[in-house]
């Protein structure tokens, strides 16, 4: 009844999909559990920080998850924005992407796509980034000597969209972690200030891969997929 209020008091014509590409004969919506209507936000992939013209800073991060979740998204009837790292994957169809390279780029692209009902930051974002680019390639002299690199940090994506106004209702981060995954990824729901924590023991199913197990950490329980 309330999805049908909803669509009622829709103007007439409007298209609750409107501006979301690739929809005809290609997604299997599922009305039941639909997102019709619905905003979602997903991050995924890693980010590139320069060094020079070609060295970065960057991690394992494939992109895969978040693509799959963003796949999901869609095929579930939602407009989804997706931020994307530097990732050589195809878009889902019904997917508005965005391509990024570093932290700075992709928190410029969260705030430009908000307002979201919800927000899924699965990207494994750099935590720092080098405090100086070099315009040109940095080059060994052969003396033995490695050049100093200095490092500062990159704005935290999930903690800004969790105090800004225009917070999602529901605001999802992942953490990969080694060891002590639950404990760590509690400590960071409380710190960054979001609902859910996403968790993933990458020690036991490296970066990259096609399945991994993640734990769903809230305020009040944590529920364990293997």
């Amino acid at each position: 009844a309330a999805e049908i209020a909803r669509l009622l008091a829709q103007p007439r014509g409007a298209d609750p999909l409107a501006g979301q590409p690739d929809f005809a004969g290609t997604v299997r919506l599922q009305p039941r559990a639909s997102l019709h209507g619905k905003h979602i936000l997903i991050t995924a992939g890693p980010t590139h920080e320069p060094i020079d013209p070609v060295r970065y800073i960057a991690n394992r991060s494939s992109g895969k998850q978040g693509f799959a979740i963003a796949a999901a998204a869609a095929d579930a009837g939602a407009k989804v924005t997706l931020v994307a790292g530097p990732v050589n994957l195809p878009t889902p169809p019904g997917v508005i992407r965005i391509d990024v390279e570093s932290a700075r780029e992709m928190a410029a692209a969260v705030e430009t796509a908000l307002p979201a009902d919800a927000a899924i930051m699965v990207a494994a974002v750099a935590d720092w980034r080098a405090a100086e680019t070099a315009a040109i390639k940095i080059k060994k002299d052969g003396s033995g000597a490695v050049p100093p690199l200095a490092l500062t940090e990159n704005p935290d994506i999930l903690a800004t969209l969790a105090a800004s106004p225009q917070r999602p209702r529901l605001l999802i981060g992942f953490a990969a972690e080694t060891n002590d995954v639950i404990a760590h990824a509690q400590a960071k729901l409380m710190r960054k200030g979001c609902d859910w924590i996403i968790a993933n023991d990458v020690a036991a199913d490296p970066m990259g891969g096609d399945a991994n197990r993640v734990h769903l950490v809230t305020a009040t329980a944590v529920d364990s997929w293997e």
